[in-house]
């Protein structure tokens, strides 16, 4: 049985309602990915308080945001003003953040968190779900109504999105995907002043 490992997005749900989603699936940590762990529009996912909310349920917190945040600080990941993902994940940087989450899974059920209450929308899914199914994980991403899918019908869906077909009599399922996540990727990377 492989390794599982969760994604959740906060988006505008109360607090209630996000720890009731993340007790229903078991989730023990989250692993904050958002680059600035703060929210004007809903401040009670702001670093601070979020951590004291989860402690109050017994979820433990860890930021990850520098490590396997979308907005890099670092100007070789970025190509025509845009972050390429590609090319972060194969940062030192990327590549400890995700080891931490591989290291941690082996104590703690972590649901990696973000803003974005779709998946297909955020980099948690296109860059680092990414690199941890690819490394053998079980990737599931709890949705805003708090079902749960797979990565695997997150693709199919994403595929769908792009009008990319999940199968091809002459091009594999990996260089499908290949294509969807490349073409997503540019559809959402950061690019500072746009």
């Amino acid at each position: 049985m492989s390794p599982e490992v969760f994604t959740v997005g906060h988006s505008n749900t109360s607090a209630r309602a996000f720890v009731a989603k993340l007790m229903a699936n078991g989730i023990t940590a989250i692993a904050d990915v958002r680059s600035r762990p703060y929210s004007a529009y809903v401040p009670h996912f702001g670093q601070a308080e979020l951590k004291a909310t989860l402690r109050g349920w017994g979820i433990a917190y860890s930021f990850l945001g520098r490590e396997l945040g979308a907005r890099a600080e670092d100007p070789d990941v970025y190509v025509d003003g845009q972050v390429n993902f590609a090319r972060l994940a194969q940062t030192d940087l990327f590549r400890s953040g995700i080891d931490r989450v591989i290291q941690g899974s082996r104590n703690y059920r972590i649901a990696l968190m973000c803003a974005e209450k779709e998946p297909m929308e955020c980099h948690r899914t296109i860059l680092v779900a990414r690199a941890l199914a690819e490394a053998g994980y079980d990737v599931r991403h709890i949705l805003d109504d708090g079902s749960v899918e797979t990565h695997e019908e997150t693709m199919d869906r994403l595929m769908d999105l792009l009008k990319i077909p999940r199968f091809d009599m002459f091009l594999s399922r990996e260089v499908l995907l290949e294509d969807a996540y490349e073409a997503r990727a540019k559809q959402i990377a950061y690019a500072p002043g746009v």
